[in-house]
């Protein structure tokens, strides 16, 4: 087993934990009250008594060495100290009185028994008669468990509250010292499965010699890996599409000069609409990297949400006629948010357009603007619902990547070319908003946006 095993911390933890508390218990004995109860007092009396007389019978039938060797015995069985000494305090028999001076002082004095405890040993002293006068006996008896405890509500309650409190206090600290890191690099994970690929877990906590500095290395070697990879292929998108920008512009040019020598051929229509269809794709391609490598931050300003969305569903409106499909708003407001106004219009046009191309003929597709509260925050909602067929529940996530196809043969019909959803997915995030898809009953596809840091909100 490793020196640095989270194994091994954890079980000697635990043990110290139980070591400690022991010794605070200990010492909470050893300072507590050291009063016997009065409850006590008959019954240890007695049992002082009846060892004392017997000390006394012995001295007076067989003098000091008969009693000085019944206390010996008695000592030697219980492990007990026991003195007997006159009425004026001077000792007769027993070793090691010295002890019981205090009290044998109070009681020649008060002729009163004396009682103490310490360490759960209770000390008894008291005058008892004899055939030639009085005599003093002083001894050690065991209290037992509850005698030592004392029954003393107080007494039990330090005892239980420093037990408690010492543990509780160690356990807290292994409790921190485990579930820091965890905490630190569940936050982690958060910001990078958030997009913030630049996301490491704390240098100091990857210094740890344990399976949790393991784990964070690991956690930030990947983090590297994943942020590499996807640098990489961020920047081969945006390579590719630059490149292509002069061929295809090439090919326009050659397609024009073809015309001019064969006349006008079908065939070159096909090929017009293939070239355009290209640079459209070509074009949101280089916005997907932009977004996705822009390091500089995007100018946010004041942004009139509800006539921009109006502005919109006009245009669309206007070109979906031809199939029949009406746009419609609903927004009862004028909604403002910090945005950037020609993202937010490249954003909501490419949703607005997605749900033209795949609602049925003769059917609406209805865009809706209202204020949101969530988590505590005003966001402004914008939802877009068409009347199609709809998506399987496990492609309502994926929807939103680059070139990502439910069915192959209904984007080409459609001439859908996986792109807008994307690019719309990265201008929301840009603003600190949401954007997701889900179906609606009986048919359609309804995808949600919410942005944030609404600045303020006009009544019409």
């Amino acid at each position: 087993m490793r020196l640095h095993s989270l194994f091994l911390k954890i079980f000697l933890w635990f043990w110290a934990t139980v070591i400690v508390t022991g010794i605070a218990l200990v010492f909470t004995f050893i300072l507590g009250p050291r009063s016997v109860p009065s409850r006590w007092h008959a019954s240890l009396t007695d049992t002082a008594r009846s060892s004392g007389m017997v000390a006394v019978a012995e001295l007076e039938r067989g003098g000091v060495p008969a009693a000085a060797a019944y206390i010996a015995r008695f000592e030697r069985d219980t492990q007990l100290r026991a003195c007997l000494f006159d009425s004026t305090g001077d000792q007769i028999a027993g070793s090691d009185c010295g002890t019981f001076a205090d009290m044998i002082s109070s009681v020649a004095t008060t002729k009163a028994s004396v009682f103490t405890m310490k360490y759960g040993i209770v000390r008894v002293a008291l005058m008892l008669p004899g055939g030639t006068g009085e005599y003093i006996f002083a001894t050690e008896l065991p209290a037992g468990p509850r005698a030592a405890l004392g029954l003393d509500a107080a007494a039990v309650v330090l005892r239980w509250g420093v037990a408690l409190l010492v543990s509780g206090f160690i356990c807290y600290l292994l409790t921190r010292y485990i579930t820091t890191p965890i905490l630190h690099l569940q936050e982690a994970s958060q910001h990078l499965a958030a997009g913030d690929l630049s996301t490491r877990a704390a240098e100091k906590i990857e210094r740890r010699r344990d399976e949790l500095g393991a784990l964070v290395r690991d956690f930030n070697v990947m983090a590297g890996r994943i942020e590499e990879l996807v640098s990489r292929q961020r920047q081969l998108i945006y390579d590719i599409s630059h490149e292509f920008r002069s061929p295809l512009a090439r090919l326009g040019v050659a397609l024009d000069l073809g015309r001019k020598r064969k006349g006008n051929d079908t065939a070159f229509d096909h090929m017009e609409q293939d070239v355009e269809c290209l640079n459209e794709m070509i074009g949101r391609l280089l916005i997907i990297a932009r977004l996705d490598t822009a390091t500089a931050p995007v100018q946010m300003i004041s942004v009139n949400l509800t006539e921009l969305v109006s502005r919109i569903v006009h245009d669309a409106g206007f070109e979906s006629q031809k199939r029949d499909v009406a746009v419609t708003l609903k927004a009862s407001e004028q909604f403002f948010v910090h945005g950037n106004a020609e993202l937010l219009h490249s954003a909501i046009e490419n949703v607005i357009r997605n749900a033209i191309r795949y609602t049925a003929p003769g059917t609406p597709v209805e865009v809706a603007l209202q204020c949101q509260e969530i988590e505590g925050g005003s966001f402004v909602s914008l939802t877009v619902r068409d009347c199609g067929p709809g998506i399987a529940e496990s492609d309502l996530i994926n929807i939103f990547q680059p070139f990502y196809r439910v069915a192959d043969a209904r984007d080409r019909q459609s001439g859908g070319t996986g792109l807008g959803l994307a690019i719309a997915d990265r201008v929301i995030r840009i603003h600190k908003g949401t954007i997701h898809a889900e179906n609606t009953t009986p048919q359609g596809l309804q995808i949600n946006i919410a942005l944030p840091d609404v600045t303020r909100r006009v009544s019409n």
